[in-house]
């Protein structure tokens, strides 16, 4: 008997940028919270909310984030 295919969860990655000029590539963001017609806008809400609880488990503050684009992909 075959085997099913495992569910996987679909992420699309983004590239931040801070306000302090650095950049984190590659964050993952669930494909079920975008699109629609708020497009990629849910994403940033998602990666604050990783940000925060990395900010949480460092003892660091969580930077400003000034934007996000997708990563190009392979």
């Amino acid at each position: 008997m075959a085997r099913k295919p495992a569910s996987r969860a679909e992420f699309v990655m983004f590239d931040v940028f801070y306000e302090d000029g650095s950049q984190r590539s590659n964050r993952r963001v669930p494909s079920t919270v975008l699109g629609g017609i708020d497009g990629d806008a849910p994403a940033r809400a998602t990666i604050e909310e990783q940000d925060r609880q990395i900010a949480e488990k460092s003892g660091n503050p969580a930077l400003a984030i000034d934007r996000i684009r997708r990563s190009g992909g392979k």
